[in-house]
């Protein structure tokens, strides 16, 4: 049977409207930090190059890409982000890269200096990674952080279909993914996975399905929901330039995005709904907006038309 709750705020799970919510209406900031990771499929584990599409300073941004010690990047992020925004509370995101592509204790000097930092308005630890790169040992490192903290485990399911990942260069498959999920299936990290929707060969009705996929684990708490972009530096970009393949417009996203939440489960946090990228490396599609304004169109037009996250979702 279909949810029949009442509509939330913006017609879906807003991620802001749940920060505000959990730590009592504080302004709640991210501050990225740039560790120097690399991941396996740049450094020859599992390949070289990376996936395809990926390069990673179109979307780090320039503080953390400026300076190399931890404790600079998580002072002066603070420092900006009170300045900037106003906030008051943060979460340190270790997010450039695979942030669990390490030796254990390498993991837990990282994540214990990170934390040591500004200790009284620190609420969170997000972490992003891949599922080939997790084991028994690194979660209960996370873990250990729990009964203090907020701990996010970020992962990239980007597409569910192999054959897309194969061609990306992902260097792991889906299987990869899910058996972490379920490993993770009483965890008590907050569970968020990534998908890139757009990627070359991968119909409408494909897309579409990464909602049922993400549906079926109820221990995924958070989505990232972003469009694909080709960057400059990228594999993709030299593909792109000898054979131009479509890419989202921002109406064509936006329509997608009111099929697309319909469908998902409607107690899932989205905590994006699209990908920005650096404009000095983007290449395309250049909808020639700033941020804010894109949000603003797409929440606009999902509150025009009336779209409830989880409106057409049915329990098995």
């Amino acid at each position: 049977m279909g949810n029949s709750s009442q509509p939330p705020l913006k017609g879906y799970n807003n991620y802001g409207v749940y920060l505000r919510e959990k730590f009592g209406g504080r302004r709640v900031f991210k501050v990225i930090v740039d560790a120097g990771f690399t991941c396996p499929n740049r450094d020859g584990s599992k390949g070289y190059g990376g996936c395809t599409y990926c390069n990673v300073d179109s979307f780090t941004p320039e503080l953390p890409r400026s300076l190399s010690a931890i404790r600079a990047q998580i002072e002066q992020g603070i420092v900006r982000a009170r300045e900037n925004y106003d906030a008051e509370k943060f979460i340190i995101y270790f997010q450039p890269n695979t942030n669990t592509y390490a030796p254990l204790e390498t993991l837990r000097a990282l994540f214990d200096e990170a934390l040591s930092i500004c200790p009284e308005d620190v609420v969170g630890l997000a972490v992003g990674t891949r599922a080939d790169c997790l084991d028994d040992a690194k979660i209960a490192l996370l873990e250990s952080y729990t009964h203090r903290l907020m701990v996010d485990l970020e992962m990239g399911m980007e597409s569910m279909y192999d054959a897309t990942l194969h061609q990306l260069n992902r260097g792991c498959s889906h299987q990869d993914l899910v058996g972490v999920l379920k490993q993770l299936e009483k965890s008590p990290l907050n569970l968020c996975v990534h998908t890139v929707f757009g990627f070359p060969g991968e119909t409408h009705a494909m897309m579409l399905a990464y909602a049922h996929e993400i549906n079926r684990f109820p221990q995924i708490k958070f989505v990232k929901l972003h469009h694909l972009h080709v960057v400059a530096g990228s594999i993709m970009a030299a593909q792109y330039k000898r054979q131009p393949f479509k890419l989202f417009q921002l109406d064509e996203y936006t329509d997608f995005l009111c099929e697309f939440l319909p469908l998902l489960r409607p107690d899932i946090v989205v905590q994006r709904l699209f990908g920005i990228a650096d404009l000095k490396l983007l290449i395309a599609p250049n909808w020639g907006l700033k941020k804010v304004r894109i949000q603003t169109h797409i929440d606009q037009a999902i509150q025009r038309r009336g779209i409830r996250q989880g409106s057409q979702f049915v329990t098995a």
